[in-house]
């Protein structure tokens, strides 16, 4: 079923069209497909104007321009409409006068995977499946277990064996059927495949569905209306296995097309240093080819990713750049995310962040540029590496003397009462 704004499906690889998704990949190169649009006919329905009118702050916002026919059954929880921080302290101490937080963390399940998880979901209730299987490192598999939840779909999903504990108790609390592969994330994702092909299951994997992508461009239409229809000069964005830099770019690439804004971005891609595919792909010849994949920010952590050949694209297409950095380097952004701007990312959410300090001490980002980093998910996703990043609080017995002891504390207090 191809919605009536839809023309049809363009492979990323090979350029190839199809009439429908019913492959979920191009059946010619096995590359992933992208959706055309029939923007002359979206153009009618979506401006500027209506987009004032409308009162939905939802990723709903924008279904002029998603691939949905019908919307009964949608996810119920909101979705998008997350805020973007003007991160005027953290500028300072990058040395930016412009600088911008847009904070997924504050979507339902905690996390930026519940735009895509949306319109895979509604798309799956339009064709009538009853089964939804994906894998993930605990971000989109969450995302999908608390949107199906109430729906009367079933959720099964596929994550590597050390995917963090919290993520694993959200699926299990919304009655997802979690399956946990002694391996790495590469891994689930092949047997998810094998699983979709012997079972029938509809597939949500993100870099092998189409339209995860689509509700991930969401992002791009509200950061655009937030700053007033301006453009930012750069976004940066921590890169896993690609779907979320090439949803965004969709995203800019859509709005232009609507003529809604005249220029686009331009997109920087953060990967950790052990697992930067798609940072080497692109300063190379373009070809994804596996890294270990090994970082603490398990959301980012991917050997081979599924959407790289759409993530460099949309690195080149935007003439960006990409960058690397550690996992150290990862646990000082989060520690100074929330403590400069109350913002609390898991690692491979502030992974971003990381990026753009590592950018502007090359003299990458310049002071005057309006410059967005987008937060992926909460920090209380993983825990274990907040812990890392912190260190362990004061245990001490209940008296005054031994709180008197603690190295530093009483130059903390203004002052000090006498009796």
């Amino acid at each position: 079923m191809r919605a009536s704004n839809v023309l049809g499906f363009k492979c990323v690889r090979c350029g190839k069209e199809w009439p429908d998704a019913k492959d979920y990949v191009c059946v010619s190169c096995g590359g992933n497909l992208d959706v055309v649009y029939d923007y002359r006919a979206i153009k009618k329905k979506l401006s500027r104007e209506s987009l004032k009118k409308n009162r939905d702050t939802s990723v709903w916002r924008y279904r002029e321009i998603l691939p949905i026919s019908r919307y009964r059954g949608v996810p119920v929880v909101h979705i998008g409409g997350t805020p973007l921080y003007k991160a005027d302290r953290l500028g300072a101490d990058l040395g930016l006068k412009d600088l911008w937080l847009k904070d997924d963390g504050r979507n339902p399940s905690a996390s930026f995977k519940d735009r895509a998880g949306s319109v895979a979901v509604a798309k799956a209730l339009e064709l009538g499946e009853k089964v939804v299987t994906g894998a993930s490192t605990g971000n989109a598999a969450s995302s999908m277990a608390c949107l199906t939840a109430g729906l009367g779909l079933k959720t099964i999903i596929f994550v590597p064996e050390k995917a963090p504990v919290a993520k694993i108790a959200q699926l299990l609390v919304f009655g997802a059927t979690v399956i946990a592969v002694k391996g790495t994330y590469d891994q689930a994702f092949d047997l998810c495949l094998k699983a979709t092909e012997e079972f029938g299951w509809y597939n949500r994997n993100t870099g092998h569905n189409p339209f995860t992508r689509e509700g991930k461009k969401t992002a791009s239409f509200e950061v655009v209306e937030q700053l007033g229809w301006k453009v930012p000069d750069k976004v940066f964005v921590s890169v896993g296995d690609g779907n979320i830099i090439s949803g965004l770019w969709k995203g800019f690439k859509d709005f232009h097309s609507l003529g809604l804004i005249d220029r686009l971005p331009r997109l920087v891609g953060v990967q950790a240093e052990k697992s930067d595919a798609i940072k080497r792909a692109f300063e190379s010849d373009g070809v994804i080819r596996p890294v270990s994949g090994e970082t603490l920010a398990d959301s980012i952590s991917v050997s081979l990713p599924r959407d790289g050949d759409a993530a460099v694209k949309a690195l080149r297409e935007s003439k960006g750049f990409a960058v690397s950095v550690t996992d150290d380097e990862i646990l000082d952004a989060m520690r100074a995310t929330a403590r400069r701007e109350s913002v609390f990312g898991e690692p491979a959410g502030v992974a971003s962040v990381a990026g753009l300090k590592k950018a502007a001490a090359q003299g990458l980002v310049q002071a005057g540029e309006k410059i967005v980093a987008l937060i992926t998910g909460n920090g209380l996703k993983d825990v274990a590496s907040a812990m890392k990043a912190v260190g362990k609080p004061f245990l001490i017995e209940p008296d005054e003397g031994e709180l008197q002891k603690l190295p530093g504390l009483l130059g903390m207090v203004p002052g000090r009462r006498t009796a």
